[in-house]
C-alpha cells in the first residue's frame, strides 16, 4: 500500500519541481535584464563634441492640446529626434535648426542652441537609452508578471485543476510574447513601459479573478479590488475610457465587497469552497435588455459632449465618439454583470461573452493588442465557467431563483 502511494506521489513532487525551476528562471532572467537596463540607462554620456547643424521637423502625430499652458513638441529627421517643451503660443513650428553633438561612442545628441550644459545633455543621452532599452524593460517586466502567475498557480497548487493551470499560464506565456512583439508607444506623457506593465497586471488579474469566478470561489472579489485599481489607473494614464472608470469607481470597488460577504453567506453545505448559484427568469432578461439600452444611449450621449481629448487615438474625434459610445455599452453591461454576480446569477457569464465583444473591439480600434491575449481568456473561460455553473444548478435542488 505505502509503495503505491510513493508511485502516485511521485509524478506529483517532479511536476512540482519543474514548476520551481521554472519560477526561479524566469524570476532570475526578469531581475538581471532590470539589473543590466537600469546600468546602461543611467551610464555618463562622457565628453562631447559639436557636430555641426541640422534642420529637423515637427511629428504631426503629437499634437499639444490647446488647454495646455506647456507643450511636448518632437522634432526629427533620419538620425534621430529632439524633444522640446514650448509655451503653447510656440509650439506650432513646422521646423527648427537644431545643433548636433557626437558622444565617444557615436551616439549624436540634438540641442535647440550652441553649447549645452551637462545637464541637458544626460537628459538627452538617457532619452536615446530609454528607447533603445525599451525591449529590455519591456521583457523584464513581461517575465516578472508570468513569474507572479506561476509563483500563485505553485502556491495554491491544491485549489486549481491541470487544466486550470494549463489554461492560465497558457494565457500568461501568451501575453507576454504579444507583449515583446507589440510594444506600447507613450501616451499623455507616459512612457510605453509603464502602459504595457499595466496591461500585463491587468491580464494576470483579471484572468486569476475569472477563474476563481467559474469555481464558484468568493475569494475571486479580493482579486476583483485589484483589477479595479488598475483598471482606474490605464484609463487615468491613457486619458480615455471615462464611463468605465466612473462605474468602477462608483459601482465595482463596492459591489466586490458587498458581493464577498453575500458570497460568504450562501456558502455551499457540502463544499464550503463553493458558492452556491443560481439563473434567472426569461421575462427578468428582457428588463435588463431594456435597461442595458437605455444606458448606452443616455452616457454616450452625456460622454461624447465632454470635451476630453487625448493623444492616444491620435486626435482622431470620430473614433473617440465611437469608442465613448461602446464604452457605454460595456460599462452598462458591466453594471449588469456585477448584479448577476451579486446574485449568483449564472448569465453574469453571457454578460462576460458581450463585454469581452465590445471590449476586443476596442482594443483592435485603439491598437491595444496585447489586451487581445485577455479577451481570448474571458471566452475561453467563460465557456468554461458557464459550463461548470450549469452542472451544479442541475445537480441542486435549489430552484430558479428570482433577481431580487
Amino acid at each position: 500500500m505505502k509503495g503505491k502511494i510513493k508511485e502516485c506521489m511521485e509524478p506529483d513532487r517532479k511536476v512540482r519541481s519543474a514548476e520551481i525551476v521554472i519560477l526561479i528562471m524566469l524570476a532570475a532572467v526578469s531581475v538581471s535584464a532590470y539589473i543590466s537596463g537600469a546600468l546602461q540607462l543611467n551610464r555618463d554620456p562622457g565628453t562631447v563634441r559639436f557636430a555641426g547643424e541640422a534642420v529637423m521637423f515637427r511629428n504631426d502625430d503629437y499634437d499639444c492640446d490647446e488647454d495646455s499652458k506647456v507643450c511636448e513638441i518632437i522634432y526629427e529627421n533620419e538620425d534621430g529626434r529632439l524633444i522640446l517643451s514650448r509655451p503653447h503660443e510656440d509650439s506650432s513650428e513646422e521646423r527648427i535648426n537644431a545643433y548636433a553633438y557626437s558622444t565617444q561612442e557615436g551616439t549624436i545628441l540634438y540641442f535647440d542652441r550652441m553649447n549645452p550644459d551637462a545637464r541637458e545633455i544626460r537628459t538627452a543621452y538617457r532619452q536615446i537609452l530609454a528607447e533603445q532599452l525599451m525591449p529590455r524593460f519591456n521583457t523584464a517586466n513581461a517575465l516578472a508578471v508570468l513569474a507572479a502567475g506561476f509563483a500563485v498557480m505553485l502556491l495554491f497548487g491544491v485549489f486549481f485543476t491541470a487544466y486550470e493551470k494549463c489554461w492560465f499560464l497558457s494565457i500568461m506565456t501568451l501575453a507576454v510574447i504579444i507583449s515583446v512583439i507589440f510594444p506600447e508607444e507613450s501616451a499623455n506623457g507616459v512612457s510605453g513601459i509603464r502602459i504595457m506593465l499595466l496591461y500585463l497586471l491587468d491580464t494576470f488579474l483579471n484572468i486569476l479573478c475569472e477563474l476563481l469566478i467559474s469555481k464558484q470561489s468568493r475569494y475571486n472579489f479580493l482579486v476583483s479590488v485589484a483589477v479595479e485599481i488598475t483598471e482606474i489607473a490605464i484609463s487615468l494614464v491613457l486619458m480615455y475610457r471615462f464611463a468605465t472608470m466612473i462605474v468602477t469607481l462608483l459601482f465595482w470597488l463596492p459591489i466586490d465587497i458587498i458581493s464577498f460577504i453575500n458570497w460568504t453567506r450562501h456558502r455551499d453545505e457540502q463544499n464550503d469552497e463553493l458558492t452556491m448559484v443560481r439563473r434567472l427568469k426569461g421575462w427578468q432578461e428582457i428588463l435588463v435588455i431594456i435597461a442595458i439600452a437605455l444606458w448606452t444611449a443616455a452616457v454616450g450621449w452625456l460622454m461624447s459632449g465632454l470635451d476630453i481629448s487625448t493623444d492616444f487615438l491620435g486626435g482622431n474625434r470620430n473614433l473617440e465618439i465611437l469608442m465613448i459610445y461602446l464604452d457605454a455599452c460595456a460599462s452598462a453591461v458591466g453594471i449588469a454583470n456585477g448584479l448577476f454576480i451579486f446574485f449568483r446569477m449564472r448569465e453574469q457569464w453571457i454578460a462576460w461573452y458581450i463585454c469581452a465583444a465590445l471590449e476586443a473591439v476596442m482594443n483592435i480600434l485603439a491598437g491595444q493588442y496585447v489586451l487581445l491575449v485577455l479577451k481570448l481568456g474571458y471566452f475561453t473561460n467563460t465557456t468554461y465557467g458557464y459550463i461548470r455553473w450549469s452542472r451544479y444548478i442541475r445537480t441542486h435542488a435549489e430552484e430558479t431563483g428570482s433577481l431580487f
